[in-house]
């Protein structure tokens, strides 16, 4: 007789492969380990242009829907950023759940790394939100696909904040006819790593930053440090500004802020701002509001990570992301000239790369 807790199974199996297939998913890696309190998803998306790539992510999730529902959606977005920046890399993520301030250790980052070596180089990782370099160097114990180590590429938050820079310099060139800083009004939601390190860049331009976060203590040194003006959790939704720069989670552009929010440009560092792509993506456009789709203008931090990969200089890897710059003026003029949204031109943009690499391979094969 079948048990209850096998129709559960079946039930969550088939809903997991469900959306593996409505994302296109090529793998999904489900991590377990009762000794160290692991529990991790691994989402291999697309490896039609190289090696899957993308940083593990460890969160604090309601569920383990969400979690499931969190790493499939990253990892896709990390094929198309890959593809979009012209990089030999696939797209792939990872989330471990878990409280990164209370329940980070040793045995069990090792543990997880022995999960990333099962899969023999076809998911790279790397840091991500609530992973430090350190946390890196434990993975980095168990298996040699990993990225982002100290004393090699390292953070790469700061690539990332420098893309994210450009790209809303092209932003306010398509906007204002001149692509300076000074003076604008610009909201940094999210002040981790990559957030400091934008809001030093704006204000180093000359622009009025505001900032919110959940970490009061990083709010208080970031303000300090670069005299932005500190700003509620939901407050930075109805400032009136020029620049809303998203760069904590994903899914800040929906019904309810899409109706309140008072600036002329979406540019940040955040992955999958768009709640639902197609309908809050065409209806920024509909509002007038210039949107850099954010795996395009958060590309830096894997370009960095590529350097790693490919043995490339830091200086290539400033270079590359200074092409940012190129390539969101390119996607905004198509945009504009074929009343597309954004997100849809540099989607394409993409695909067709993976496309012509698909073709390529079946040849070669």
């Amino acid at each position: 007789m079948t048990t209850t807790l096998e129709n559960q199974a079946t039930t969550a199996l088939n809903t997991v492969l469900s959306d593996m297939t409505v994302y296109d998913h090529e793998q999904v890696v489900f991590c377990q380990d009762k000794a160290t309190g692991l529990k991790a998803i691994i989402a291999v998306h697309n490896t039609v242009c190289g090696p899957a790539l993308g940083g593990t992510r460890m969160w604090n999730y309601t569920s383990e829907a969400d979690a499931v529902t969190d790493v499939l959606r990253l990892s896709r977005g990390m094929t198309y950023k890959n593809a979009l920046a012209g990089l030999n890399l696939g797209g792939g993520k990872a989330v471990i759940i878990g409280d990164s301030k209370t329940q980070k250790n040793e045995a069990l980052f090792r543990r997880f790394g022995k999960f990333v070596n099962s899969l023999s180089g076809k998911y790279i990782t790397a840091e991500d939100v609530g992973i430090s370099p350190k946390d890196m160097t434990w993975v980095n114990m168990e298996t040699n696909h990993v990225v982002g180590l100290p004393g090699k590429s390292g953070d790469p938050s700061p690539v990332t904040a420098f893309g994210v820079y450009t790209g809303m310099k092209a932003c306010v060139k398509q906007q204002f006819g001149t692509d300076s800083l000074s003076g604008k009004k610009i909201a940094v939601q999210g002040v981790g790593h990559v957030g400091e390190y934008l809001v030093k860049h704006l204000t180093e331009e000359g622009a009025k930053v505001y900032i919110s976060d959940i970490n009061e203590e990083a709010l208080k040194r970031v303000a300090s440090t670069y005299k932005a003006e500190v700003v509620g959790l939901n407050e930075i939704y109805d400032l009136d500004i020029d620049v809303y720069a998203p760069c904590a989670l994903g899914a800040t552009l929906n019904d309810d802020t899409l109706s309140r929010l008072k600036c002329s440009i979406v540019a940040g560092a955040a992955n999958n701002q768009l709640k639902q792509e197609d309908k809050h993506g065409k209806l920024v456009m509909d509002k007038g509001i210039i949107y850099a789709p954010d795996f395009m203008i958060n590309a830096g931090g894997v370009i960095n990570c590529y350097a790693e990969v490919a043995s490339l200089t830091p200086g290539w890897a400033l270079a590359k992301a200074e092409e940012i710059y190129t390539t969101t003026t390119n996607i905004l003029k198509r945009s504009k000239e074929s009343n597309i949204p954004t997100y849809a031109i540099a989607n394409k943009l993409a695909e067709e790369r993976i496309e012509a690499l698909g073709k390529s391979e079946c040849q070669c094969n």
